[in-house]
């Protein structure tokens, strides 16, 4: 056979190459309960469809001219199928010196898995557990270097305004791999195995004193709750590949295409159910999610950051199989009002569905931003504006259906001014520049406190304002259109269903910069 020597020497270095950093080091991986990069390719990957490159890629140590040993790449990069569509993907390997990058490429060196996703148009996923650089890697280029890695980086900002790209955090992730873990439009965190941090805790240790685990230094508990670094937890690895194979399911391939349809289905909750969702005493809390439940297809509802901006439930679903962003103020945290960390939540979901073609979806009960010292410590103020200035550059279709309050800027924020916008209101929605209680108090305020009882003139002065409050006052004059609560998913079908055309005319434009 022609060649016999060479292909054998092909398949005895793809054979190295599989061995990864060794049975020891697969060992050491599957003790702290991780899977490798490979065994986490299968399980994101439809069967057989994993087509890997560069595995050729490493160090080799020679003798006479011959191998006698090699170290692999500490990455895993190829394409594969997710649900029979196109992706690439890139996996950290752990057992080749803690995943660190190497200074490995350079003239003639193939494209990065991020420029191929970029210039083939497909979505980029990253199963990270990497450490970063490493100062081991000093002595073996035998010299330092100047910290220019936005070489590789400019693809991977690039790729958030052409295709879908998921993060998941699996294992210890530090450095520039932790950048990258925010470099995408959804990511995923394990609890207990994996952790996120620009440096860890001998870093930490050696720059402030501190002796940290960790996991409290950087754990999942943090970053989804706390920091929203993350947007949502999973309890294994195979959870969290299985919410980025769900995540997907809802994306084009890129933001030249229209997402995917799937088969239709009914809600899980008839619309009469939603006759009684907004209590008449709003001091009471309704659950967002059983609104959600009785207007989508059973089952679609994709929450992302449950932990994190609880004011605001924001997520994708299927609306008679077409892909949609949703949104809703949730009263039972904040009293639903938007806060900073809501509103990065609603930019975010703004962004990725003006990017990929999505309609949005909201269901407004906005008491309006949140007051008092902690928001103005966080800047309310300049938030707000980044809202503002969002929500007037948008171009999705969207619609909103005001179910409860709307009040002031916040409320503003529910609203349009052009394009494919329609807005709805059921007959229990309030609204204006502010809440009457509180608001009659500091405009009829020398009223008040010259009256001879004090506490009735307030009364008197609300009860009247509250019969000018009506909805149906603002229709006479506006022609506002208030709907019976029982009709509002057949109003979302049409509404989803005519989306699509202006969807299609839109595809691959967008005002809005994607930015993590």
């Amino acid at each position: 056979m022609a060649w016999e020597r060479e292909l054998s020497e092909l398949r005895r270095r793809q054979e190295m190459a599989l061995q990864m950093g060794g049975p020891e080091a697969v060992a050491r991986q599957h003790e702290q309960e991780k899977l490798t990069a490979r065994e986490r390719i299968d399980l994101l990957a439809d069967p057989d469809s994993f087509k890997e490159f560069g595995i050729l890629a490493g160090r080799g140590s020679y003798k006479e001219n011959e191998l006698v040993d090699f170290t692999p790449k500490g990455e895993v990069h190829g394409f594969c199928m997710i649900d029979g569509r196109k992706i690439v993907v890139s996996a950290g390997d752990f057992t080749v010196r803690g995943g660190s990058g190497s200074g490995s490429g350079g003239l003639g060196a193939e494209p990065s898995p991020t420029r191929r996703a970029l210039e083939w148009r497909l979505p980029y996923v990253r199963l990270l557990d990497a450490s970063g650089g490493s100062v081991r890697g000093f002595s073996e280029l035998g010299r330092t270097y100047l910290p220019d890695g936005n070489v590789w980086s400019q693809f991977d900002v690039e790729l958030l305004q052409q295709v879908p790209v998921v993060s998941t955090v699996l294992g210890s992730v530090a450095g520039l791999p932790a950048i990258n873990a925010c470099l995408c439009h959804f990511n995923v965190m394990v609890r207990g195995t994996a952790q996120l941090f620009p440096g860890g805790p001998p870093v930490v240790k050696a720059a402030l004193g501190l002796d940290l685990a960790k996991d409290e230094l950087g754990g999942a508990h943090l970053h989804t709750a706390l920091s929203g670094t993350v947007d949502n937890p999973a309890d294994s690895e195979e959870e969290a590949v299985e919410q980025v194979r769900l995540f997907l399911s809802y994306m084009p391939s890129s933001s030249d295409e229209l997402p995917p349809r799937w088969a239709a289905e009914e809600p899980g909750l008839p619309g009469s159910a939603l006759r009684d969702l907004v209590p008449e005493d709003r001091r009471q809390a309704f659950d967002p999610h059983r609104l959600i439940e009785a207007v989508v297809d059973v089952g679609s509802f994709f929450e992302i950051g449950p932990l994190y901006g609880r004011s605001r439930v924001v997520g994708l679903a299927r609306v008679d199989g077409w892909p949609v962003g949703l949104m809703a103020n949730n009263p039972a945290h904040l009293g639903g009002s938007t806060d900073v960390a809501a509103g990065s939540k609603v930019i975010k979901l703004m962004e990725l569905c003006d990017r990929f073609n999505l309609p949005l979806i909201s269901f407004a009960d906005e008491p309006g931003f949140f007051v008092g010292p902690d928001a103005e410590r966080s800047g309310i103020e300049r938030a707000g504006a980044r809202l503002v200035a969002t929500v007037c550059r948008s171009t999705m279709p969207w619609i909103t259906f005001v179910i409860g309050r709307l009040y002031g800027v916040a409320g503003q924020c529910q609203h349009r001014p052009s394009g494919m916008f329609r807005r709805y209101a059921w007959p229990s929605a309030r609204w204006g520049s502010m809440h009457i209680v509180g608001g009659a108090s500091a405009a009829y305020r020398r009223v008040i406190e010259s009256a001879p009882d004090p506490e009735a003139k307030r009364e008197e002065i609300e009860a009247e304002l509250e019969a000018v409050a009506s909805p149906f006052r603002t229709a006479e004059a506006t022609a506002q259109d208030i709907i019976d609560p029982a009709e509002t998913r057949s109003v979302l079908v049409e509404f989803v269903h005519d989306a699509q055309r202006v969807l299609a005319a839109q595809a691959g434009f967008s005002n809005l910069p994607y930015l993590p």
